[in-house]
Protein backbone atom coordinates (compact mmCIF):
# COMPACT_ATOMS: atom_id res chain seq x y z
CA UNK A 1 0.00 0.00 0.00
CA UNK A 2 1.27 3.09 -0.70
CA UNK A 3 1.01 6.53 1.22
CA UNK A 4 -2.17 7.88 -0.57
CA UNK A 5 -4.57 4.74 -0.42
CA UNK A 6 -3.39 4.57 3.62
CA UNK A 7 -4.35 8.13 3.72
CA UNK A 8 -7.61 7.43 2.07
CA UNK A 9 -8.03 4.53 4.50
CA UNK A 10 -7.74 6.27 7.66
CA UNK A 11 -10.16 9.34 6.30
CA UNK A 12 -12.62 6.74 5.85
CA UNK A 13 -12.07 4.78 8.83
CA UNK A 14 -12.07 7.69 10.92
CA UNK A 15 -15.65 9.31 9.09
CA UNK A 16 -17.63 8.40 12.39
CA UNK A 17 -15.50 10.66 14.78
CA UNK A 18 -13.87 13.12 12.60
CA UNK A 19 -14.46 15.36 9.27
CA UNK A 20 -11.94 14.50 6.27
CA UNK A 21 -9.77 17.23 6.79
CA UNK A 22 -9.23 16.30 10.87
CA UNK A 23 -8.95 12.66 9.46
CA UNK A 24 -6.23 13.66 6.98
CA UNK A 25 -4.28 16.24 9.32
CA UNK A 26 -4.33 13.09 12.09
CA UNK A 27 -2.71 10.68 9.51
CA UNK A 28 -0.22 13.47 8.88
CA UNK A 29 0.73 13.88 12.25
CA UNK A 30 1.37 9.93 12.42
CA UNK A 31 2.96 10.43 9.92
CA UNK A 32 5.85 13.21 10.19
CA UNK A 33 6.42 10.68 13.32
CA UNK A 34 6.39 7.76 11.69
CA UNK A 35 8.10 8.48 8.62
CA UNK A 36 9.75 11.90 9.23
CA UNK A 37 7.74 13.21 6.47
CA UNK A 38 6.85 17.01 6.87
CA UNK A 39 2.89 17.90 5.31
CA UNK A 40 4.34 19.23 2.30
CA UNK A 41 6.57 16.49 2.17
CA UNK A 42 3.64 14.22 2.64
CA UNK A 43 1.95 15.94 -0.49
CA UNK A 44 4.60 14.59 -3.21
CA UNK A 45 5.41 11.30 -1.54
CA UNK A 46 1.89 9.58 -1.85
CA UNK A 47 2.79 7.14 -4.46
CA UNK A 48 5.30 5.86 -2.20
CA UNK A 49 5.13 2.61 -0.69
CA UNK A 50 4.49 2.06 2.63
CA UNK A 51 6.75 -0.55 4.73
CA UNK A 52 5.05 -3.47 6.43
CA UNK A 53 6.59 -2.33 9.59
CA UNK A 54 5.35 1.14 9.23
CA UNK A 55 2.29 0.23 8.43
CA UNK A 56 1.42 -1.66 11.43
CA UNK A 57 2.74 1.65 13.07
CA UNK A 58 0.33 3.50 11.26
CA UNK A 59 -2.61 0.93 11.80
CA UNK A 60 -1.51 0.85 15.49
CA UNK A 61 -2.18 4.61 15.77
CA UNK A 62 -5.62 4.44 13.77
CA UNK A 63 -7.22 1.35 16.30
CA UNK A 64 -6.28 4.34 19.18
CA UNK A 65 -7.96 7.31 17.24
CA UNK A 66 -10.80 4.94 16.50
CA UNK A 67 -11.31 4.17 20.36
CA UNK A 68 -11.16 8.25 20.72
CA UNK A 69 -7.60 8.28 21.88
CA UNK A 70 -6.13 11.55 21.35
CA UNK A 71 -3.22 11.29 18.68
CA UNK A 72 -1.29 13.51 20.77
CA UNK A 73 -1.19 10.93 23.72
CA UNK A 74 -0.71 8.14 21.24
CA UNK A 75 2.19 9.82 19.88
CA UNK A 76 3.46 10.70 23.01
CA UNK A 77 4.16 14.51 22.17
CA UNK A 78 2.11 18.07 20.66
CA UNK A 79 3.73 20.95 18.76
CA UNK A 80 3.20 24.39 20.37
CA UNK A 81 4.66 27.72 19.53
CA UNK A 82 7.35 26.13 17.49
CA UNK A 83 8.12 23.62 20.37
CA UNK A 84 7.44 19.88 20.74
CA UNK A 85 6.35 19.08 24.18
CA UNK A 86 5.80 15.64 26.15
CA UNK A 87 2.34 15.23 26.85
CA UNK A 88 0.13 11.84 28.80
CA UNK A 89 -3.42 11.51 30.23
CA UNK A 90 -1.97 14.07 33.15
CA UNK A 91 -1.49 17.14 31.46
CA UNK A 92 -3.85 19.38 28.96
CA UNK A 93 -2.94 18.99 25.59
CA UNK A 94 -1.50 22.81 24.36
CA UNK A 95 -4.11 24.29 22.02
CA UNK A 96 -3.74 27.01 19.61
CA UNK A 97 -6.02 29.59 21.74
CA UNK A 98 -2.88 28.95 24.47
CA UNK A 99 -0.28 29.57 21.13
CA UNK A 100 -1.87 33.25 21.09
CA UNK A 101 -2.16 34.12 25.17
CA UNK A 102 1.77 33.02 24.81
CA UNK A 103 2.29 35.54 21.74
CA UNK A 104 0.42 38.24 23.11
CA UNK A 105 2.97 38.53 26.23
CA UNK A 106 5.91 37.80 24.21
CA UNK A 107 5.20 40.79 21.63
CA UNK A 108 4.48 42.97 24.51
CA UNK A 109 7.60 41.91 26.80
CA UNK A 110 10.17 40.79 23.91
CA UNK A 111 11.24 43.91 22.58
CA UNK A 112 12.67 47.01 23.69
CA UNK A 113 10.12 49.57 25.09
CA UNK A 114 7.50 47.34 26.14
CA UNK A 115 4.16 48.30 26.52
CA UNK A 116 4.64 48.93 29.77
CA UNK A 117 8.05 51.02 29.08
CA UNK A 118 10.13 48.50 30.73
CA UNK A 119 13.64 48.64 29.93
CA UNK A 120 15.51 45.33 29.25
CA UNK A 121 16.07 44.04 32.32
CA UNK A 122 15.21 40.82 34.19
CA UNK A 123 11.32 39.96 34.34
CA UNK A 124 9.62 37.92 36.77
CA UNK A 125 6.97 35.64 35.59
CA UNK A 126 4.97 33.06 37.32
CA UNK A 127 2.79 30.82 35.49
CA UNK A 128 -0.49 29.47 37.70
CA UNK A 129 -1.94 25.91 36.40
CA UNK A 130 1.25 24.96 34.69
CA UNK A 131 -0.22 21.59 33.14
CA UNK A 132 2.31 20.19 30.42
CA UNK A 133 4.60 23.49 30.61
CA UNK A 134 4.11 24.60 27.56
CA UNK A 135 3.07 28.91 28.63
CA UNK A 136 6.34 28.94 30.85
CA UNK A 137 8.83 27.17 29.02
CA UNK A 138 7.99 28.65 25.90
CA UNK A 139 8.28 32.51 27.91
CA UNK A 140 11.07 31.38 28.78
CA UNK A 141 12.50 30.26 25.58
CA UNK A 142 11.29 33.78 24.14
CA UNK A 143 12.58 35.63 26.92
CA UNK A 144 15.29 35.09 28.03
CA UNK A 145 16.55 37.05 30.32
CA UNK A 146 13.89 36.38 33.10
CA UNK A 147 12.92 34.29 36.05
CA UNK A 148 9.78 31.85 35.59
CA UNK A 149 8.41 30.10 38.08
CA UNK A 150 5.21 28.07 37.61
CA UNK A 151 3.11 26.35 40.48
CA UNK A 152 0.73 23.40 39.96
CA UNK A 153 -1.39 21.10 42.35
CA UNK A 154 -0.77 18.12 40.31
CA UNK A 155 2.72 16.50 41.38
CA UNK A 156 2.13 14.34 38.05
CA UNK A 157 1.67 17.43 36.25
CA UNK A 158 4.81 18.88 37.51
CA UNK A 159 6.52 15.71 36.21
CA UNK A 160 5.67 16.06 32.77
CA UNK A 161 6.65 19.81 33.21
CA UNK A 162 9.83 19.06 34.31
CA UNK A 163 10.54 16.69 32.10
CA UNK A 164 9.71 19.37 29.18
CA UNK A 165 12.21 21.97 30.79
CA UNK A 166 14.92 19.43 30.35
CA UNK A 167 14.36 18.52 26.86
CA UNK A 168 13.61 22.35 25.62
CA UNK A 169 16.84 23.01 27.83
CA UNK A 170 15.47 25.94 29.97
CA UNK A 171 15.22 26.36 33.66
CA UNK A 172 12.46 26.87 35.55
CA UNK A 173 11.31 27.14 39.23
CA UNK A 174 8.43 24.27 40.05
CA UNK A 175 6.42 25.23 43.01
CA UNK A 176 3.52 22.36 44.40
CA UNK A 177 0.69 23.92 45.60
CA UNK A 178 -2.66 24.64 45.60
CA UNK A 179 -3.42 28.29 44.07
CA UNK A 180 -6.59 28.84 46.63
CA UNK A 181 -4.49 28.41 49.47
CA UNK A 182 -0.81 29.20 48.17
CA UNK A 183 1.20 32.31 49.84
CA UNK A 184 4.33 33.91 48.98
CA UNK A 185 6.32 37.09 49.61
CA UNK A 186 8.03 37.17 46.03
CA UNK A 187 6.84 39.61 43.50
CA UNK A 188 6.66 39.17 40.00
CA UNK A 189 5.95 41.40 36.56
CA UNK A 190 3.89 39.07 35.42
CA UNK A 191 1.17 36.24 36.92
CA UNK A 192 -0.28 34.24 33.51
CA UNK A 193 -2.78 31.12 34.30
CA UNK A 194 -5.09 29.07 32.05
CA UNK A 195 -6.73 27.73 34.74
CA UNK A 196 -9.74 25.42 34.83
CA UNK A 197 -13.01 27.63 33.49
CA UNK A 198 -15.25 24.93 31.47
CA UNK A 199 -18.31 24.55 33.07
CA UNK A 200 -20.33 21.85 33.62
CA UNK A 201 -22.91 22.65 31.71
CA UNK A 202 -21.02 23.04 28.89
CA UNK A 203 -19.94 19.20 28.61
CA UNK A 204 -21.97 18.14 26.09
CA UNK A 205 -20.26 20.41 23.70
CA UNK A 206 -17.22 18.51 23.89
CA UNK A 207 -15.68 15.70 22.26
CA UNK A 208 -15.45 12.35 23.55
CA UNK A 209 -11.64 12.34 23.17
CA UNK A 210 -11.22 15.51 25.70
CA UNK A 211 -13.77 14.20 28.31
CA UNK A 212 -12.38 10.62 28.42
CA UNK A 213 -8.64 10.82 27.96
CA UNK A 214 -7.98 14.81 29.58
CA UNK A 215 -7.67 15.53 32.94
CA UNK A 216 -10.68 16.86 34.47
CA UNK A 217 -8.94 18.42 37.53
CA UNK A 218 -7.53 21.09 34.80
CA UNK A 219 -10.87 21.46 32.57
CA UNK A 220 -13.93 21.87 34.86
CA UNK A 221 -15.49 24.25 37.31
CA UNK A 222 -19.02 23.77 38.61
CA UNK A 223 -21.85 25.91 37.05
CA UNK A 224 -22.09 27.80 40.26
CA UNK A 225 -18.84 29.32 41.01
CA UNK A 226 -17.07 29.60 37.36
CA UNK A 227 -14.46 31.52 38.13
CA UNK A 228 -13.52 30.69 41.28
CA UNK A 229 -9.74 30.61 40.23
CA UNK A 230 -9.91 33.49 38.16
CA UNK A 231 -10.93 35.34 41.49
CA UNK A 232 -8.61 33.64 43.54
CA UNK A 233 -5.48 34.19 40.64
CA UNK A 234 -6.33 37.81 40.49
CA UNK A 235 -6.48 38.13 44.49
CA UNK A 236 -3.21 36.81 44.22
CA UNK A 237 -2.09 38.94 41.46
CA UNK A 238 -3.19 41.88 43.12
CA UNK A 239 -0.78 41.45 46.12
CA UNK A 240 1.98 39.69 44.41
CA UNK A 241 2.46 41.76 41.20
CA UNK A 242 5.04 44.42 40.89
CA UNK A 243 3.81 47.85 40.28
CA UNK A 244 3.05 48.09 36.45
CA UNK A 245 2.99 44.23 36.54
CA UNK A 246 -0.19 42.45 34.56
CA UNK A 247 -2.06 39.63 34.79
CA UNK A 248 -3.00 37.32 31.13
CA UNK A 249 -5.60 34.74 31.59
CA UNK A 250 -6.84 32.77 28.81
CA UNK A 251 -10.62 32.61 29.85
CA UNK A 252 -13.98 30.78 28.98
CA UNK A 253 -15.42 32.02 25.40
CA UNK A 254 -18.70 32.87 27.11
CA UNK A 255 -17.22 34.71 30.49
CA UNK A 256 -15.68 37.58 28.93
CA UNK A 257 -17.55 39.96 30.11
CA UNK A 258 -17.87 38.53 33.43
CA UNK A 259 -14.07 37.83 34.14
CA UNK A 260 -13.69 41.50 33.06
CA UNK A 261 -16.42 42.91 35.50
CA UNK A 262 -14.72 40.96 37.90
CA UNK A 263 -11.55 42.35 37.43
CA UNK A 264 -12.37 45.73 37.43
CA UNK A 265 -14.27 45.34 40.74
CA UNK A 266 -11.03 44.27 42.16
CA UNK A 267 -9.28 47.12 41.49
CA UNK A 268 -7.17 46.12 37.91
CA UNK A 269 -6.63 48.50 35.52
CA UNK A 270 -6.46 49.04 31.80
CA UNK A 271 -8.18 45.77 31.22
CA UNK A 272 -8.19 44.49 27.73
CA UNK A 273 -10.55 41.47 26.32
CA UNK A 274 -9.00 39.99 23.27
CA UNK A 275 -10.38 37.71 20.88
CA UNK A 276 -8.83 34.88 19.24
CA UNK A 277 -8.52 34.10 15.70
CA UNK A 278 -11.93 32.08 15.51
CA UNK A 279 -13.99 35.55 16.69
CA UNK A 280 -14.32 34.09 20.03
CA UNK A 281 -13.24 35.89 23.37
CA UNK A 282 -10.52 34.32 24.73
CA UNK A 283 -7.85 36.08 26.58
CA UNK A 284 -7.89 39.16 28.60
CA UNK A 285 -4.76 41.58 30.12
CA UNK A 286 -5.20 43.74 33.26
CA UNK A 287 -2.43 45.79 35.20
CA UNK A 288 -2.32 46.89 38.66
Amino acid sequence: MNIGTLEEHYRLELAPLYESDEAKTLFSLAAEQILALSASKLMVKKDEAVSFINMQKFLSILNDLQIGKPIQHILGEAHFYGLVFKVNENVLIPRPETEELVDWIISAYGKQGSINNFEPKKLSILDIGTGSGCIPITLKKHLSNTKVSVLDISVDAIAVAKQNARQIGVEINFIAADILTFKTEEKFDIVVSNPPYIRDLEKDEMHNNVLLHEPHLALFVSNENPLIFYKAIADFAKTNLKPNGELFFEINEYLGKETVNMLAAKGFINIELRKDMQGKDRMVKAGI
